[in-house]
């Protein structure tokens, strides 16, 4: 059953079959996801309707009756598209025609399917981003929290892979934790684009029908209205884009803290551990502790980070309308909103298991980590700052650089105490404040 079809077309079976496995795609797959948005749009269009005249008062005692038990179904997850049904539009509109009659076919007046699935979309993507939001938060104040606890805990600092100078765990926990407030800003853009409603734009056109579309928008909980019709239609994909924008935000600073991870761990470095359950081990050799779990937090985001790019190359050569083409954007963006939610979740519980090493400075090897203390302390007492580092270079070049690692260690603790985490905290804060 299709909502376009005319009920006289006679079409070869064998012919009608391959189309509609072709054109349908994975939609039934992916639309499940959309069906609480759809159940919700289509109770705010009637109460609309209703009240220019299109339905009357009783009819739409009776939809919402029936639209109100789907929607119980689908949150229960008993909710199906059945093998002959095209869509989720379809499926729901016929579930309530069988449940209340034919008044259930007065639904989708001043409709297209068009601004029906855009409408769903953008409920969808506004609510996995506030769910993503409340899987940041943790992170987010974990990270925080062992910022504050390690800020004493020297970490060799590197730049180039080369020694550089000392940092602090603390120093690291909250840079990550600052990543993720600049990653809110992205995505806070990416829910203000979904945040408009496009319902009453119809097909790109509008609607002979005297449609309140501010009504519609206050109902449904969006801030504004995309006002051009033409406009609204060409956000098919733009949202989609500009989401992904903001999850591929996020998966960056999951990768690059993965990759820190993964590095730490390496028996070379031996900064950090987790606990057996939480790594693997090898087939033949008995020794190892594989950060598998960060591999794969690294593989997936790194798979999201492409994800505005696929998008872009699916829709960047589109006239303005729709075009069949903007179905594959959800096989795109859904799997990777799920896939980011599974990623902080899991980092979540690695971060509450981490092990800390202490007093990793004292080794000798990073002995020249330092240099830049002793050219400072040189500056101090008078000398140039050129002058002093020429002197230190020296040192080094010829294996007579010292220092009293114990005393550097005691100014870097102060120093490095330092983190600003109450700044970072209050950024934060202030992203949330649009969620809330």
């Amino acid at each position: 059953m299709k909502l376009w079809q005319n009920n006289n077309e006679k079409t070869d079976t064998t012919i009608q079959k391959l189309v509609e496995d072709f054109t349908i795609g994975e939609d039934k797959i992916w639309d499940l996801y959309l069906a609480e948005s759809d159940v919700k749009g289509s109770i705010a269009h009637t109460t609309m309707l209703k009240d220019i005249g299109l339905i009357s008062e009783k009819d739409l005692a009776t939809i919402h009756e029936g639209l109100n038990d789907i929607l119980i179904s689908i949150q229960k997850g008993e909710f199906k598209i059945d093998e002959s049904v095209e869509d989720v539009h379809s499926q729901i509109e016929i579930m309530l025609t069988e449940k209340i009659g034919d008044i259930g076919k007065k639904i989708h007046a001043g409709r297209s399917r068009n601004d029906q699935s855009l409408l769903d979309i953008k409920l969808f993507i506004k609510e996995e981003i506030k769910t993503i939001v409340k899987k940041i938060e943790p992170v987010f104040e974990k990270l925080l929290f062992l910022s504050e606890k390690h800020k004493a805990d020297l970490l060799p600092g590197y730049t180039h892979f080369q020694l550089a100078m000392p940092s602090s765990f603390g120093l690291w926990f909250g840079a990550y934790a600052e990543s993720l407030s600049d990653d809110l800003e992205l995505l806070t853009a990416a829910y203000n684009v979904a945040d408009k409603n496009p319902l009453g734009s119809g097909a790109g056109y509008g609607s002979s029908f005297p449609l309140n579309r501010a009504q519609t928008t206050d109902l449904l909980d969006f801030k504004t209205m995309n006002y051009n019709v033409v406009y609204a239609q060409m956000t098919r994909g733009k949202v989609e884009k500009v989401t992904a924008m903001g999850l591929s935000g996020i998966a960056s600073t999951l990768t690059k803290l993965a990759t820190d991870v993964c590095l730490y761990m390496n028996q070379n470095f031996g900064f950090i551990s987790f606990p057996d359950e939480l790594t693997t081990g090898s087939s033949i050799m008995p020794h190892k502790k594989n950060p598998d779990i960060f591999e794969l937090i690294r593989a997936k985001c790194n798979r999201i980070q492409a994800l505005p790019n696929e998008l872009t190359i699916l829709t960047n050569n589109l006239p303005s309308g729709y075009h069949r083409d903007m179905q594959l954007t959800k096989e795109c963006l859904f799997p990777a909103i799920i896939t980011l939610k599974e990623c902080l979740d899991m980092l979540l519980v690695m971060l509450e298991n981490i092990v800390i090493k202490k007093d990793i400075l004292q080794d000798e090897k990073y002995l020249n980590l330092f240099t830049v203390e002793e050219v400072n302390k040189l500056v101090l007492q008078g000398i140039p700052f050129r002058d002093a580092y020429l002197e230190i270079s020296k040192r080094v070049k010829n294996n007579t650089f010292e220092t009293n690692v114990l005393e550097v260690n005691h100014t870097h603790e102060g120093s490095m105490g330092n983190l600003c985490n109450t700044e970072i905290s209050e950024l934060f804060k202030e992203q949330l404040k649009r969620f809330k």
